[in-house]
C-alpha cells in the first residue's frame, strides 16, 4: 500500500512541475473584432481543439488567459465567416470579420423543419423581427399587413380586434383564414402573441410549401418562430418601452341644431320637441355627438427578456405589458404576456420547449339595436343634451313621439354598465429529438393551444326620457364562458445525407393528430330590484351551453434532393382524415411537385453580376374543411319553444338537414417563380405568378322555411372558384460609407371568379335593410356587391314616362326620385335590373419600406396601400337617406328641391325605392397611408461607460396620412363585431356600417440592452 502511495505522489508532483513549465509558455491574448460597420459583440473566440474560449463585450473586445503561443484561435459568428488565426506568440490580434453570403439567407423556416433559402422550390415571403417590432400594434398579426405581395391584411380600428387576413385572394366562400403555426404548434391565431418575442414569420403561398400541411394548407400558411436564446451567448437583458396617444381626426359634416331645425322645418316635420314651449332649454343645445364619442386614447407598452446560452443550453424568458384606451370613449385593450423558450443538449439527445401565458382583456364597441355607436352618433338629434340628471340613468335622448326618431345616446349605449371580453391563453411545446447516426433525426412533440374566455355585459336600468322611449326597467345582466383546447401530437423521422459529393437528399416521414375540443355556457337574467347587483339569478333567465369535438389525423411523406444545390426537386404526399365529413368521404390525398434551376451556380455564369438567378415552379392540392362539425348529420335543437294552449312550452325540433356525402374541398394550386440576387444581394427581386382553382367548393345552400328546419340550410359540395394574380418583391440596399439606406417595394394582383356553382343560380351574401348587398354567381368575383345602376334624379314628370313604360299611371315614383337604369329595357324597375355595382377585393395592393442610417440616427418609413377595391357605405344611407327625421349630412342641404336643382342627391321623404341598393352606396375604397414614421438616435455606449449596449430613444407615428377619394372615416373596412347577423368576414367583405376607423398614433420609445 504504502508503495503505490509513494507512486502516485511522485507522479503528482511530475505533472506539478510539467504544469509549470508549461504555463511558463503560455500568454495572454487581447484584440478587437469587428465588421465594416463597427465592433461586433458576442463573437465566440476558441482555442482551436479545446473547449476554451470567450465571446466579445460590448465594444468587441476579448481577452483570452494561458494560451500556449504556439496555437489557432478560431472566430466565429452568426451570418460571418469563420476564420482561423494562427497565434505565433503574439499577445494582440484584431481581426474585422467578412459577411458569409451563403449564411445569410441559409436558414428559411418552412413546413415540419428548415432548408437553405438556394434550395427552396416554393413561393415563401420572409418577415424579420425588425419589420414586425417597428410598428406600435396591438396584436402580432396587424404587423403582417403590407410586409409581404399576396398577402392582404383588413385592420380595424377596435383595441384588441384582429385583421381578416387572406393570402392569395378568395379562394372559397368559407373561412379564408390562413393556417397558423406557432413553434410547430398549430394555432387558431397569432394575435395574443407579443410582437417583440417573435423572431421571424414566413408566409407559404404555394402547393410545394403548403400542401405538407393537407387539409389545412389551402388558405395559405403563416409559420411563426419565437425568439430562443443563442448557443455561447452571455446572458443579456433588453428592455423595450413606449407610450403615446392615438386619435380620430375625420369627422363626417353633420347638421348643428339651427341647420337640422331649418331642414325639418322644410320637410313639414318640426317635432313637438322644437314646437312646445315646455322644451324650450333643449333647443339652446348644439352637441357635436361625435366629439363625445371620439377621444384621444393613451397608449404603452412595456417588455423585458433575458436570454443566454452556452454549448449545452440556452434560454430566454420575456415579460410584456400590453395596454391601449380606444379612440371611442370606453374601448380598450391590455394583456399581459409571458414567454419560456430553452432548449438542452445531450450530445445526440435535444430536449426543449416553447411556453407563451397570456392574460387579455377588451372592452369592446357595444351595439344596441344592431347600430354601432358611429351610427347613432351621426342620427340622433344635435339638440339633445348627453346627461340629463333627471332621467334614471342620468342620459338623455330622443323620444319617438317628441322627437320624431329613435336613435339612442350613444355615450349611454357605450359607457352605462360594463362590458369585458377577458381571456387567458396558453401555447406551448414539449418536444425531444434524437440524432442517429449524423444522418437521422427523429422528433417527437406535443403542442397545447388552450383558451379559457369569460364575456360578460352589464347594463343597469335606464330611461332616456320621460317618454320611455330608450329604456329598460331593469338590470340586464349577460355571461358567457368557453374552453377551447387543441392537442396537436408530431411524430416525425428525418434522413438527411449527401453522396457522390454534390448528391443531397433529405427525406421525412410524418405523422400527426390534432384534436380540437369546444365548451361554451352562455347565460342571462335580469334584476328589477337592484342596479347593484352583476351577478346571474333565476328572474328572467336564459341558459344553454354547447360542446363540440373535431379530430384530425394526417400522414406525410416528403422528399428533398439536389444536385449541387443547382438542380433542385421536392415531392410531398399527405393523407388525412377530418370528423367534419361522413365515414365513407373522411379521407383525402394531399400532394405537390416542385422543381428549381439555379443558373447562378452553373460555370457559364462565373463572373456575372448574378449571384442568385433560380428558376422554380410548383404544382400540387390542398384541402380545405373549414365549416362547422357535424355538419354531414341532421341535428336537433333541445330548447325550442312552441306555443301550446296560448302558452310556450319547450320542447325538441329539427334544428337542420345534415349531408352524409359531404367530402374534401380541393385546391389545385400552380406557381411559376424567379429569384434574382445582384451585386451579393445588393439588389433582389422575386417575381411569382400563380393559378389556383377550388373545387368542390363547401357552400351552405338556402332551404324552403316550409321544411320545418331552424337552421334552414344544407351544407353541399358544389361549384368551383379560381384565382389567380402575379406577385413582386424588389429591395436594394447600400450598406457602405456613414450613411446607409435600403428599400424594398413589394406588390401584389389578385382576380378571383366563380367558375361553377353546382346548378345553384347564386348565393346571397350580405343583408342591409332587409336587401342582399352582395353575392355569389357565375361568371363573377366572390361576394361581389349587387343592385341598381343610378342615373341620376328625375327631374320632370316627362323623364319618369319616359322610363316607366310599363306602368305610365304610377304615383310612387316623382321627380326628384333616383332614377334607375332600366338594364333589361322592359319599361320598369324591379329586381330583374339589378347587377354587379362594386367588387369588395382589392385588384393590387402593395407596401413600400425604408431603413436609413447615418451615423447614430435611423429612420423607417412605410407606406401601404391598395387599389380597385370598392366599399359599400351604408353611411351614405344614415347621411342622404332622408327617410325619417334623423339627423344627416350638410348634403342633404342641397337635395333637389325642384328642377335643376341637384342630380345626385334625391328629394327628402322619396319614394322608399331611393335606399334600394345601388351604386348610389358604392364607393372607391383605394388608399395609400402612411403606416409608420421613426425617427430614433442610438447614444454612444461611452457616454454612459459601457453600461448599455444599447440605448435608443426614437419618436414615431401611424398613420398619420391617409391619400383615399372614399367619404368615410376610413377606406380600409375591418372586422364587423357587432352582433347584426352578419355571419361569416366573407359575407362582410368592404361594407363600412359604422365600422371603427384605424387611428392616428404618436409614440415616444426607448430600447435598452444591458
Amino acid at each position: 500500500m504504502r508503495k503505490y502511495l509513494f507512486r502516485f505522489i511522485f507522479l503528482m508532483l511530475l505533472l506539478f512541475c510539467k504544469a509549470i513549465t508549461a504555463q511558463q509558455g503560455n500568454i495572454t491574448v487581447s484584440g478587437l473584432v469587428q465588421d465594416n460597420a463597427g465592433p461586433l459583440p458576442g463573437v465566440n473566440v476558441i482555442v482551436q481543439g479545446t473547449s476554451r474560449g470567450v465571446t466579445t463585450d460590448f465594444d468587441g473586445r476579448y481577452e483570452l488567459q494561458d494560451v500556449p503561443t504556439g496555437s489557432i484561435l478560431v472566430f466565429s459568428y452568426l451570418s460571418y465567416q469563420t476564420q482561423e488565426i494562427p497565434l505565433n506568440s503574439r499577445t494582440e490580434i484584431n481581426i474585422t470579420m467578412e459577411p458569409d453570403t451563403q449564411s445569410l439567407e441559409d436558414v428559411v423556416v418552412v413546413g415540419y423543419g428548415t432548408q437553405n433559402r438556394s434550395e427552396v422550390t416554393g413561393a415563401i415571403s420572409s418577415i424579420d423581427s425588425e419589420e414586425i417590432a417597428s410598428v406600435p400594434v396591438t396584436t402580432a398579426d396587424q404587423a403582417l399587413q403590407g410586409r409581404a405581395p399576396g398577402v392582404n391584411v383588413v385592420n380595424s380600428g377596435a383595441p384588441g380586434n384582429s385583421p381578416v387576413i387572406s393570402i392569395r385572394g378568395l379562394g372559397t366562400p368559407n373561412n379564408n383564414s390562413p393556417l397558423y403555426v406557432i413553434d410547430g404548434i398549430i394555432s387558431s391565431g397569432m394575435g395574443d402573441l407579443n410582437p417583440n418575442d417573435i423572431e421571424n414569420i414566413q408566409v407559404l403561398k404555394d402547393a410545394a410549401t403548403t400542401a405538407v400541411y393537407g387539409s389545412k394548407g389551402s388558405n395559405g400558411v403563416v409559420l411563426i418562430t419565437t425568439k430562443k436564446g443563442k448557443g455561447s451567448q452571455k446572458a443579456s437583458l433588453n428592455f423595450d418601452a413606449y407610450s403615446g396617444v392615438n386619435f380620430i381626426t375625420p369627422r363626417y359634416d353633420l347638421l348643428n341644431t339651427q341647420q337640422y331645425i331649418q331642414y325639418l322645418g322644410e320637410l313639414d316635420a318640426t317635432p313637438t320637441r322644437v314646437s312646445d314651449s315646455q322644451y324650450v332649454d333643449f333647443i339652446d343645445n348644439d352637441t357635436d355627438w361625435q366629439d363625445e364619442i371620439f377621444r384621444a386614447g393613451l397608449m404603452q407598452s412595456y417588455n423585458l427578456a433575458l436570454s443566454g446560452g452556452n454549448e449545452n443550453s440556452n434560454y430566454r424568458f420575456s415579460g410584456g405589458y400590453l395596454g391601449q384606451e380606444g379612440a371611442i370613449i370606453e374601448t380598450g385593450y391590455e394583456r399581459f404576456n409571458f414567454r419560456a423558450n430553452s432548449n438542452f443538449h445531450f450530445g445526440n439527445l435535444t430536449i426543449g420547449e416553447t411556453l407563451g401565458v397570456s392574460f387579455d382583456e377588451q372592452n369592446p364597441e357595444r351595439d344596441s339595436g344592431g347600430r354601432s355607436i358611429i351610427e347613432h352618433a351621426i342620427k340622433i338629434a344635435p339638440y339633445l343634451p348627453v346627461y340629463n340628471p333627471d332621467n334614471l340613468g342620468g342620459f338623455q335622448g330622443p323620444s319617438s313621439s317628441i322627437d320624431g326618431q329613435d336613435a339612442e345616446n350613444p355615450v349611454r349605449v357605450q359607457t352605462l354598465g360594463d362590458a369585458s371580453n377577458s381571456s387567458v391563453n396558453i401555447i406551448g411545446s414539449i418536444f425531444l429529438e434524437y440524432l442517429f447516426f449524423d444522418k437521422i433525426t427523429f422528433k417527437s412533440q406535443v403542442g397545447l393551444d388552450y383558451s379559457n374566455f369569460k364575456n360578460t355585459n352589464f347594463i343597469p336600468s335606464y330611461s332616456d326620457d320621460e317618454t320611455s322611449t330608450n329604456s329598460t326597467p331593469y338590470a340586464q345582466i349577460t355571461k358567457n364562458t368557453g374552453i377551447y383546447q387543441s392537442l396537436t401530437y408530431t411524430n416525425s423521422l428525418t434522413y438527411k445525407d449527401s453522396f457522390l459529393e454534390n448528391h443531397n437528399v433529405e427525406f421525412l416521414l410524418l405523422s400527426e393528430q390534432q384534436t380540437i375540443k369546444n365548451e361554451s355556457i352562455n347565460a342571462s337574467s335580469r334584476n328589477e330590484i337592484s342596479d347593484n347587483v352583476e351577478q346571474l339569478s333565476l328572474e328572467g333567465a336564459d341558459l344553454g351551453s354547447s360542446s363540440s369535438e373535431y379530430v384530425r389525423i394526417g400522414y406525410l411523406g416528403r422528399l428533398n434532393y439536389n444536385y449541387d444545390k443547382k438542380y433542385l426537386f421536392a415531392l410531398s404526399l399527405r393523407r388525412d382524415a377530418s370528423s367534419r365529413f361522413g365515414e365513407s368521404n373522411r379521407w383525402g390525398w394531399f400532394t405537390s411537385v416542385s422543381a428549381g434551376w439555379n443558373l447562378g451556380r452553373e460555370s457559364f455564369m462565373d463572373g456575372s453580376i448574378f449571384n442568385n438567378l433560380k428558376l422554380r415552379g410548383s404544382w400540387g392540392t390542398t384541402g380545405n374543411d373549414n365549416i362547422g362539425d357535424y355538419r354531414y348529420s341532421s341535428t336537433l335543437l333541445t330548447n325550442f319553444i312552441y306555443p301550446i294552449g296560448g302558452s310556450p312550452v319547450q320542447g325538441t325540433t329539427a334544428n337542420g338537414l345534415g349531408n352524409a356525402d359531404l367530402k374534401w374541398e380541393e385546391t389545385e394550386m400552380r406557381n411559376i417563380g424567379l429569384d434574382v440576387g445582384i451585386n451579393n444581394n445588393q439588389f433582389t427581386l422575386s417575381l411569382e405568378y400563380y393559378n389556383n382553382k377550388s373545387d368542390d367548393l363547401l357552400i351552405d345552400r338556402p332551404l324552403a322555411y316550409s321544411l320545418g328546419y331552424n337552421d334552414p340550410v344544407i351544407t353541399e359540395n358544389v361549384g368551383s372558384v379560381k384565382t389567380s394574380g402575379v406577385e413582386a418583391n424588389l429591395g436594394y440596399s447600400d450598406y457602405e460609407g456613414d450613411f446607409t439606406w435600403s428599400a424594398n417595394l413589394n406588390f401584389g394582383t389578385t382576380k378571383n371568379e366563380v367558375i361553377s356553382l353546382g346548378g345553384v343560380p347564386s348565393i346571397p351574401g350580405a343583408n342591409f335593410e332587409g336587401e342582399f348587398v352582395s353575392r355569389i354567381s357565375v361568371g363573377d368575383p366572390l361576394f361581389y356587391f349587387y343592385g341598381y345602376k343610378t342615373d341620376g334624379i328625375y327631374q320632370t314628370q316627362a323623364e319618369i314616362d319616359e322610363v316607366l313604360t310599363a306602368n305610365p299611371n304610377q304615383e310612387s315614383i316623382q321627380p326628384g326620385d333616383i332614377r334607375y337604369v332600366d338594364l333589361n329595357n322592359d319599361g320598369q324597375i324591379n329586381s330583374d335590373d339589378k347587377t354587379k355595382i362594386g367588387n369588395p377585393y382589392p385588384d393590387f395592393t402593395y407596401g413600400f419600406n425604408f431603413n436609413a442610417n447615418y451615423k447614430n440616427f435611423d429612420l423607417n418609413l412605410f407606406l401601404n396601400g391598395s387599389i380597385g377595391n370598392d366599399v359599400f357605405n351604408t353611411n351614405i344611407y344614415d347621411l342622404e337617406g332622408m327617410t325619417r327625421p334623423f339627423n344627416a349630412s350638410t348634403r342633404v342641404l342641397e337635395r333637389w328641391t325642384g328642377p335643376g336643382t341637384s342630380n345626385s342627391i334625391p328629394r327628402a321623404l322619396g319614394a322608399t325605392q331611393n335606399t334600394n341598393a345601388s351604386d348610389r352606396f358604392v364607393e372607391d375604397g383605394s388608399y395609400t397611408r402612411l403606416r409608420n414614421l421613426v425617427l430614433g438616435y442610438s447614444i454612444p455606449s461611452e457616454f454612459f461607460n459601457d453600461t448599455f449596449s444599447k440605448f435608443r430613444v426614437y419618436l414615431s407615428g401611424q398613420n398619420l396620412l391617409t391619400l383615399t377619394n372614399y367619404s368615410g372615416l376610413d377606406p380600409e373596412i375591418g372586422r364587423v363585431s357587432l352582433n347584426n347577423g352578419a355571419g361569416r368576414d366573407n359575407f362582410e367583405l368592404g361594407i363600412d356600417r359604422g365600422n371603427y376607423p384605424q387611428p392616428k398614433s404618436v409614440q415616444i420609445g426607448l430600447q435598452v440592452a444591458f
